[in-house]
């Protein structure tokens, strides 16, 4: 795999999305057979990074390839992929209504079937500290847990993570739906009702084992 034209593709569609702003949020990537961690330059608009300018780095944080200085956010990606063997991508994005609830330190409930299929566990938000800091990665590390695949940075953004690009995105994607989900109902007065452990179980069982055309 070209994991440089991975990260040039991929914060293009972040871009896309909506799921951030000018040049704020992160991507990575992680090449399994070496180790090696792809990921944006910092301070750079997606749409103008091209091939020298994805950084490479080993798993330390040694920059071995590309010519630009990592993002700020680079000691956060590696804590990740330290504490979670399994994740391959991570996207660090900015989006509105996932926000508003970092914004509060607030907790995102699983709710639906979506939310419970693809974020793995509630999203929690990790206690505010300040961007490039080794006690950010560290919040974000502890509010991601064993088993999430999204949490919130307080008062800075979300952070989500899947075994590849495309998982990543749609992590991205469903905690974005679900945190509208559930202002638009706050703001009708009501109150989500979280789905009982059972049912969250099934709708994962279901993903790992029954969803999609290869399984």
């Amino acid at each position: 795999m070209d994991y440089r034209q991975l990260i040039i593709e991929s914060g293009l569609r972040m871009a896309d999305s909506g799921l951030t702003v000018e040049t704020w949020g992160n991507i990575s990537a992680r090449d399994r057979e070496t180790g090696h961690i792809f990921m944006t330059p910092s301070a750079m608009r997606y749409d103008t990074i091209k091939c020298d300018d994805v950084v490479v780095m080993t798993r330390d944080g040694t920059v071995i390839g590309g010519t630009r200085k990592p993002s700020i956010e680079k000691g956060l990606h590696l804590a990740i992929y330290k504490a979670r063997p399994e994740i391959g991508a991570i996207i660090h994005t900015h989006p509105v209504n996932s926000m508003v609830f970092a914004c509060q330190g607030r907790e995102i409930p699983l709710f639906t079937d979506e939310a419970a299929q693809v974020l793995g566990d509630t999203v929690r938000t990790a206690s505010y500290q300040l961007p490039g800091t080794k006690e950010l990665a560290d919040a974000a590390v502890a509010a991601l847990g064993s088993r999430s695949n999204a949490c919130l940075l307080r008062s800075h953004g979300a952070v989500c993570v899947g075994r590849t690009m495309a998982e990543a995105f749609r992590t991205a994607a469903v905690l974005e739906t679900t945190a509208e989900v559930l202002f638009r109902i706050e703001a009708s007065g009501g109150k989500p009702v979280p789905l009982v452990p059972q049912a969250i179980e099934a709708m994962q069982e279901f993903m790992r084992s029954g969803y999609g055309q290869d399984k």
